[in-house]
């Protein structure tokens, strides 16, 4: 089964700088089944090194490993695919460099971008938000929980809800019709990552 076909039956998707081996795959174990690395501190060899860990954890724990906005790195970096936003390379070109059995998703705001996206036939899975506004995301207002819904409505890729999310405001996207989510400091800042995504895994199949 190639990765494209595997998006469809990801449920927790996990975005993260980069992090030792034992970290990732404690967070796996917890219930993610994607993980991407974003990294904006790291220059290339930086993200080359980083990898080496994703891809490893990814492995044994039969996860997927997505590549942040580098479409030109994912080879190098054995990821199974790549993840760019409406400011980065367009899914066309992301897809011309990591070819047709890797991963290419996409960041969507607005219900425009949201069709754009599910007719494109470059794209795998949408990024649908920020949900609530993020810092990791400064500057970008918030789409809101009627965008959630207008992507259960509409979107028929996989696609999966982000910005803002944690195992205390899950229910407000599931109840509008969201089957997948990507979270980063619901993980990232918790004391126990296999902990925090268990307690993740547990309310958005709740």
């Amino acid at each position: 089964m190639t990765p494209r076909e595997r998006i469809a039956t990801a449920r927790l998707y996990l975005v993260t700088p980069a992090r030792p081996r034992a970290w990732i795959e404690a967070a796996l174990a917890g219930g993610v089944d994607v993980v991407q690395l974003r990294d904006k501190t790291l220059d290339d060899d930086g993200l080359l090194a980083a990898a080496r860990a994703f891809r490893a954890a990814a492995d044994a724990r039969g996860a997927l490993f997505v590549l942040n906005d580098r479409p030109d790195l994912v080879e190098r970096c054995g990821a199974d695919g790549v993840h760019v936003g409406q400011d980065d390379a367009a899914p066309a070109l992301a897809r011309a460099a990591v070819g047709p059995e890797r991963i290419v998703g996409h960041s969507t705001h607005a219900p425009a971008q949201a069709a754009a996206a599910q007719a494109d036939p470059d794209v795998d899975y949408l990024g649908v938000g920020p949900v609530h506004t993020t810092p990791t995301k400064p500057g970008r207002a918030a789409a809101g929980l009627d965008y959630v819904a207008h992507a259960a409505a509409t979107v028929s890729k996989p696609w999966f809800a982000i910005g803002g999310l944690d195992a205390g405001n899950l229910r407000e996207v599931t109840a509008r019709g969201a089957t997948r989510v990507v979270v980063v400091r619901a993980i990232v800042d918790a004391p126990d990552p296999r902990a925090a995504a268990r307690e993740l895994r547990e309310a958005l199949d709740g």
